[in-house]
């Protein structure tokens, strides 16, 4: 047996699972395997699934460099899992649970989300090869909301609503749902920089800010409910990610401009 081909095919196997969740999850908002109308049950399973494809999705990386064996066919396998597991099944999830009320608005938002996703993942692998094809390290930061992040708050928002028996704006109040899934579908084409936490480095820092978000995630979830709590964990991560984008957009506008003031002779303003 050749130990190089079996290492090869068990990352793969851990994205074929996440295709798997996905997929199961867009069977369960058609109505599950006898085709009838989805109940609130079936959107939270179809929610759990989505989570569990994360999970795979996260593994599928870590075991291909664990194992060495990161290639070009897992960066683009991986890409197609995450378009099936976090841009279709999340957007017709949403679209069947909420937005379907609103028509082709809906419609349109939750192909929005979709069609920003593929962008998204598209844009990615273009900036994670090399000019011969093979992935390059790994960086600390993405160019966008990743899209398991997309589907995240998405999922969250389904499980928190099951959570408390549909009191959330879900399906009788669609456009807060719709401001969400339209916010964060330009967040994943955007530029702002969302960290990846790939290379963070043990510290007192670092121990203090797992320390502050698990604990503030545990009192969330006890106050409230235990599916807050993820809400709570992407809403904080959202955040972070446009605040640190946008005061670094303006410090290095800050920066170019003392420079230019450097470089250039001073002048009368026009």
């Amino acid at each position: 047996m050749n130990l190089r081909k079996v290492l090869f095919i068990l990352p793969n196997l851990f994205t074929l699972s996440s295709i798997f969740c996905g997929f199961y999850a867009a069977v369960l908002c058609l109505g599950g395997r006898d085709g009838a109308q989805p109940t609130g049950d079936d959107f939270n399973r179809a929610a759990l699934l989505i989570i569990f494809a994360g999970f795979f999705d996260a593994m599928d990386g870590r075991v291909a460099r664990l194992t060495k064996t990161q290639s070009a066919f897992g960066v683009q396998i991986d890409s197609l899992a995450d378009l099936s597991s976090f841009g279709v099944a999340p957007a017709l999830l949403v679209y069947r649970w909420s937005l379907y009320s609103l028509g082709s608005l809906g419609l349109a938002a939750s192909f929005g989300f979709l069609a920003c996703a593929a962008i998204r993942l598209a844009r990615f692998n273009v900036l994670a090869m090399n000019e011969s094809g093979a992935p390059k390290k790994a960086g600390g930061f993405f160019s966008g909301l990743p899209t398991p992040g997309a589907a995240g708050i998405v999922v969250s928002l389904i499980l928190a609503d099951h959570a408390l028996s549909g009191r959330l704006p879900g399906p009788s109040s669609p456009l807060p749902v719709l401001a969400v899934v339209v916010g964060i579908s330009l967040l994943m084409v955007s530029n702002i920089p969302f960290r990846t936490f790939k290379n963070a480095k043990s510290g007192p820092r670092t121990f203090a800010f797992i320390a502050l978000t698990l604990g503030s995630a545990t009192l969330v979830g006890l106050v409230f409910h235990p599916s807050f709590a993820l809400v709570w964990l992407l809403g904080c991560y959202v955040v972070m990610g446009v605040l640190e984008g946008t005061l670094g957009l303006s410090r290095r506008v800050t920066r170019r401009g003392a420079r230019a003031d450097l470089e250039q002779p001073e002048r009368d303003s026009e």
